[in-house]
């Protein structure tokens, strides 16, 4: 069973930084996207930021400018850079991805879990003022 293991969680001071760090348990594993999501308390849980296999990438309008999101040139690691921090990125932060099903042979074309379908525990960050 794969699991994806997140690090990088502390307790900053508003204005600081942080970096996350997403990673599978095997090299086998093989995923299409990878996303960063938040909970925070009393909150619903919102993604944050995403990365396909094509290099795009995705913001919330809340982080966009402030958060970058980055894998490593194996694609075995997923980070999130997290600058400028704001006492409201409080929360739970866990990586998630939906695996590569399928790669074609004769034609390199590829089939995707259709959702995220693996998610790891999370890891705190707390943004004080």
């Amino acid at each position: 069973q794969v699991e994806l293991v997140e690090s990088g969680g502390d307790s900053v001071q508003a204005g600081g930084s942080l970096k996350l760090s997403c990673a599978a348990s095997t090299r086998k594993f093989s995923s299409c996207g990878m996303g960063w999501f938040r909970q925070a308390p009393g909150k619903e849980r919102e993604l944050v930021s995403g990365i396909w296999k094509n290099g795009t990438t995705f913001y919330a309008d809340s982080v966009r400018g402030r958060f970058i999101i980055s894998q490593d040139s194996a694609k075995i690691q997923t980070f999130l850079q997290m600058n400028s921090l704001k006492t409201e990125d409080t929360g739970v932060y866990s990586c998630a991805a939906n695996n590569l099903l399928f790669r074609s042979t004769a034609d390199g074309r590829i089939l995707c879990a259709p959702k995220y379908n693996y998610w790891g525990q999370g890891t705190q960050v707390t943004v004080s003022s």
